[in-house]
């Protein structure tokens, strides 16, 4: 089976053959317009963003703010400052772009909707670091260990508050060891000489390019499942809150997501073995993970699906085996401490979640915290719930693996925007329109609370 990339790639057996040929020779029709004109209007308010970013305090960190000539992007202090309401109406209008593009995406070409993709996705890397102080905490972590000699998992950045990093990291974050896996901690320990205007760019180029990535594989599986991989291209590749948050803030999740879509990829061009591995490679960047590996291995009921499950368990086996040596030989016993990491990190819940809702906005600390393990023993039970309907194939594993991601951000006690994008890929290649339209919807109302968010006092207003 020859399948055709986004890129001008054929897949054959799994691999990837970069050919130069047009995607699509196609002349968009009249019924194309609405979408086309989403396009444009998603190029518009991304420009917008890029360029007005320096001057609009509401998209930088606050820690950078007024941001540094080495880190206002390639724009520097060129463009307006859009204020709050100027800022609302952009993102705003960014979100109603997307929608539309998404509902007309089957009726775009697909090199327009690839090279919008691909624009966006350079503009936000044009623009300075995006609304998280995030980027900066890898940095700092690298340093602990590459620096200092330190372990970055039992160490936070404010042992070494002399460092000239220090000063940019989040105030949430300066007393918390690193949340990461072994395998990004060991590729951050690579940029630790950098400069941290260079450090940036450099985190903010992986993301982008972990982004254009996942959509190249998106694109290639919903072919695979028989979907429209220009709707699943779109619904991804230019989602808001993947792009301004997750480029644009250099976050690790789109390398996290990058190795996830790779497992599933290679799952179902039934490398069962690579699949395993690759899905705990995305582990040991990023815990949260551990999520989709248990769906794959319980998919298939028949003879072969036995056969499948033996040889993905072989592939979790050999990647977690080699994931813990690398923890060990470079961090000793120290990312044993990153389970309690974690926890303290969600026990600090934030205003997004639920739990955190009710602890800060209603000042219920104590039923926040009592709704948090309701909310957990809920998430644990519709886990146990899909995988048991996997396992006895009455569910196709990745619809499962999606409602499971759903699940997991709407009882979190943490729910930060770039979250959003863990559940875009596993609604792209569903064959649950639902799971599709969800994601969107997800994307809405968490776009429409941090618009609120930006209001002075206006988060206050959810609780009244």
């Amino acid at each position: 089976m020859s399948i055709q990339s986004p890129l001008g790639a054929t897949t054959q057996s799994g691999g990837f053959e970069l050919t130069p040929r047009s995607l699509d020779s196609s002349r968009p029709d009249s019924s194309s317009r609405a979408g086309l004109l989403g396009l444009a209007g998603l190029l518009l308010t991304g420009f917008v963003v890029a360029i007005s970013a320096a001057h609009t305090d509401s998209l930088l960190p606050e820690s950078i703010r007024p941001v540094p000539r080495a880190l206002a992007g390639a724009f520097g202090t060129f463009g307006p400052n859009l204020h709050v309401v100027g800022l609302i109406v952009v993102l705003s209008l960014m979100f109603v772009a997307y929608v539309v593009v998404v509902g007309a995406a089957d009726r775009l070409s697909g090199r327009a909707v690839l090279m919008s993709i691909a624009a966006l996705n350079a503009l936000v890397l044009l623009a300075p670091p995006l609304l998280s102080t995030d980027v900066f905490s890898y940095q700092a972590y690298a340093r602990i260990g590459a620096v200092y000699g330190a372990n970055p998992y039992l160490y936070g950045p404010h042992a070494f508050a002399l460092d000239p990093l220090f000063p940019y990291i989040g105030a949430k974050w300066s007393y918390i060891p690193s949340a990461y896996g072994p395998v990004f901690t060991t590729l951050s320990y690579l940029l630790a000489p950098l400069s941290i205007a260079a450090s940036v760019v450099a985190y903010k180029s992986i993301a982008a390019m972990a982004s254009l990535a996942i959509v190249a594989l998106v694109w290639n599986a919903a072919r695979l499942r028989g979907l429209n991989p220009v709707k699943a291209a779109a619904l991804v590749g230019l989602n808001p809150l993947l792009v301004l948050y997750g480029v644009g803030g250099g976050h690790n999740d789109l390398l996290m997501l990058l190795a996830t879509v790779a497992g599933v990829y290679a799952f179902l061009i039934h490398r069962e073995r690579l699949s395993g591995g690759v899905m705990i490679l995305a582990v040991g960047i990023k815990l949260t993970a551990g999520l989709v590996a248990p769906f794959a291995l319980a998919a298939g009921g028949s003879r072969r699906g036995r056969a499948r499950r033996r040889d993905f368990a072989i592939g979790v086996g050999v990647g977690a085996a080699l994931v813990v040596a690398l923890g060990f030989a470079l961090f000793g016993t120290g990312p044993l401490h990153l389970l309690a990491t974690v926890e303290k990190i969600q026990s600090k819940s934030d205003w997004l979640s639920i739990p955190g809702f009710i602890s800060t906005r209603l000042g219920l600390a104590p039923v926040g915290r009592i709704a948090g393990y309701v909310l957990a023993v809920g998430f644990v039970g519709i886990c146990c719930w899909l995988l048991r309907r996997v396992w006895r194939d009455e569910m196709d594993w990745i619809d499962a693996a999606g409602w499971a991601t759903v699940a997991m951000l709407a009882t979190a006690s943490s729910l930060l925007p770039w979250y959003v994008a863990w559940v875009l890929p596993l609604a792209a290649l569903s064959a649950d329109r639902r799971l599709f339209r969800v994601a969107i919807v997800m994307t809405g109302v968490v776009q429409g609370i941090q618009l609120l968010g930006y209001i002075p006092h206006g988060s206050s207003l959810l609780g009244l």
